[in-house]
Parts: structure tokens; sequence; C-alpha cells
């Protein structure tokens, strides 16, 4: 999840993109509810959905924050939603980084995700996907696509794929980033992925963010990792290299709101 290279200007009118329009109820025909959040307020999430990276490691981007499987980091809303908070403590900052490893994957299909994102100085959310064989071959070889990331005052977006290449301990990134007529900080949104053999397209409620297929990769085929099993991750990250630090007008708790994922495998 590192800094993107330039912006893109996708949106024609802001009438394409409004709350109005997004479906708020995760049923929907064709799809599979993977989690509505329908617990207590402050419960923990669902142990048979969800897990976690632990741990204050800097992350690969000099990140501050230490991510916990505290339900003080990540619980259940009671307004039907998990919420993800990144927490300034005297011993710095907390955050929660909710994966679906060892819980859900897929292949082909499509996954959706309604999202309320924070807004503040230093932030940095994201919805994300890795390549299951991680621990088998390490990163970048597993993949990542980046669904969904913001920076800051949530007036921006950015998404992609990190595949590897020729020197196997960096990656190649092919990505889209710009700002949308809305601050994302502001409503709810889906966000999406939809995946098919040597195709790879993320969007926003009904707008398409970025096409990729393996043309777009230097050495093209050799590099593509992504017809295989990928699982979804969802965090707050705070400061480090990409979205700078926090000032004295961030406001904690952080805090990521989802209202649904579902999704549609082919």
């Amino acid at each position: 999840m590192s800094g993107f290279v330039a912006y893109q200007q996708l949106w024609p009118t802001p009438e394409d993109l409004t709350a109005s329009k997004v479906m708020n109820d995760g049923t929907v025909a064709g799809f599979t509810v993977y989690d509505q959040f329908d617990g207590a307020g402050g419960t923990e999430l669902d142990s048979d959905k969800w897990s976690y990276d632990t741990g204050q490691t800097g992350w690969g981007n000099n990140e501050k924050q230490n991510y916990t499987d505290s339900s003080a980091n990540s619980f259940q809303d009671g307004s039907g939603n998990m919420s993800i908070s990144a927490l300034k403590t005297a011993d710095g900052y907390t955050s929660a980084r909710v994966t679906t490893r060892g819980k859900f994957e897929f292949t082909y299909g499509r996954v959706e995700a309604r999202i309320k994102m924070p807004a503040g100085a230093g932030l940095h959310p994201a919805f994300w996907l890795l390549g299951s064989d991680i621990d088998s071959v390490g990163w970048p070889l597993s993949g990542e696509i980046d669904v969904i990331e913001t920076l800051n005052d949530a007036d921006n977006y950015h998404t992609g794929i990190h595949a590897p290449q020729a020197d196997s301990l960096t990656s190649q990134k092919v990505q889209a980033a710009g700002y949308p007529p809305v601050l994302l900080s502001d409503d709810y949104h889906v966000f999406w992925v939809e995946r098919s053999p040597n195709k790879i397209v993320t969007g926003m409620d009904d707008k398409v963010l970025k096409t990729i297929t393996p043309d777009d990769l230097t050495g093209g085929s050799e590099y593509w990792v992504f017809d295989k099993p990928f699982y979804l991750l969802f965090n707050v990250a705070v400061a480090g290299d990409w979205p700078g630090p926090t000032t004295a007008e961030t406001k904690f708790p952080a805090t990521m709101s989802v209202d649904w994922v579902r999704y549609r495998t082919d």
C-alpha cells in the first residue's frame, strides 16, 4: 500500500456518485452476505469470519500504529456496522487490521463492502486483498489488490495492484488515483472489486475506477499472479511515509465504519 504516482479525474459530474444511489441493504440477488455486523454494541467480531494481523512493525511504510485484536479497536457498533477504530494512547496509537485470512477467499467473482471512511491528517484507511499463498511465496509474489485507499482528509481515492517484477523484493504497480466529487468520510459508499481470468476491475458505487490486465505489467503474463485465491483486509493505518504525520487537529477515535460485506463467486 505505497504511494501512487498520478491522479486521474474520472468523474464527469457529481450526480454520478451520490449516496442516495447506493443500495444500503447488503442483501441483493446473486450475492451472498458475508457479514452484516448485527451484533450488540461493543461486541467482538465473529471469529468464524474474521481474524487479525497484529503488531507494530511499521508495515513497510513506517506506520506508527500498533495493530491489536482488542475489541477497543474493532467491534460491532450496535447499529449494524463493523467499527475499525484508531486510538491515540499514552504510548502512541493502536488500531486494527481485520482480515478473512483462513476464513474466506475467492478467485473469480465480485466482492463489495459499504464503507464510511475516517478523515484527518495522518490517517490511511484501506480495503484490500492479498494472495492466500503469501506465507509460502512472500510479498510481492503473493500479489496485492488495493480496492480503495484514502489519505488524510478523505477527499481522494487510490486503487490498483502490486505485482512482482524481475527484482522479486520489490513490486511493480498499476494504479489509478483521483478526487471524487464527494468526501469519502461524509457518507457510506460501496467499494468493489471484480475478478475474472486475466482481468481485475475496481470501482466505487456505479463507477469503474480501474481496469487492469496482464498487458499493463512490465513482463506481461509472466508477472500476473492474480488468477488464484485472495483474502480480504480492512484497516486504519496512522502516519508513516504516505499520509505523513498526524496533527493536533486529527480527531481520535478515527473510525472506518463497514456496513456490510457481500460476495458473488463465479
